[in-house]
């Protein structure tokens, strides 16, 4: 490890983390707003969900580079632009928390359900009342898997020339030179280990009830 190479490129290993974040957050967040309503739909297709998840499956199968080449032509836009490679994980994150919604869903007990509408609850505040509180520690631990994913992921786009973490790996590669290599390695494991963290303790915060049953 050269720490004299670390404090000359601090801006340099700045910007990287930087741009990193926000190409792995924002599709997260983005995700999370998708997700819910797509996994509630897929959950009252009924027999036909299960079909609808192979297809989720299929999708994250694609790999993230062929995904990356091929959205700006979907899209019109440049090769270069981050916008592909946001577009892209969020697709994965969509397509993979998509299922844990509807994964928690069905975990929710039968009876439970039946004493929500007994008491007069209608679909839709059943939903957000009842089944999605009921959901949520799968959908949290769905979560926690597509952040890290994405944050691994995202080290890829600098194959198409987009700034990322990935970009001190290249540098570090290209030169022969491993120190970049480690810093990147690093700062994704203690980027992906802290996003993970947050995730727990939003969900231990949120979800006491849970906390106590365990």
């Amino acid at each position: 490890m050269n720490w004299t190479w670390i404090s000359q490129n601090t801006d340099l290993i700045g910007s990287a983390l930087g741009e990193h974040l926000l190409l792995a957050l924002l599709p997260v967040l983005a995700s999370i707003v998708l997700s819910i309503p797509i996994g509630f739909l897929v959950f009252h297709t009924r027999s036909a969900a299960n079909v609808i998840l192979a297809i989720f499956g299929a999708i994250y199968s694609i790999p993230s580079l062929a995904l990356f080449v091929v959205l700006p032509l979907a899209l019109g836009t440049k090769i270069l632009d981050p916008l592909n490679v946001a577009v892209a994980l969020t697709i994965y994150t969509t397509a993979l928390l998509s299922r844990s919604v509807v994964d928690g869903l069905r975990e929710v007990p039968a009876d439970v359900k039946q004493a929500a509408d007994a008491i007069g609850y209608g679909p839709g505040r059943r939903f957000w009342g009842v089944d999605l509180p009921l959901s949520l520690p799968v959908i949290f631990a769905g979560l926690r898997v597509a952040t890290v994913s994405n944050i691994a992921l995202t080290s890829i786009s600098v194959l198409i020339g987009t700034p990322s973490l990935g970009t001190l790996f290249d540098q570090g590669f290209n030169q022969g030179f491993l120190t970049p290599v480690w810093v990147g390695l690093i700062l994704s494991l203690v980027v992906a280990l802290l996003a993970d963290l947050v995730i727990l303790l939003i969900q231990r915060g949120a979800l006491p009830w849970a906390r106590r049953a365990a």
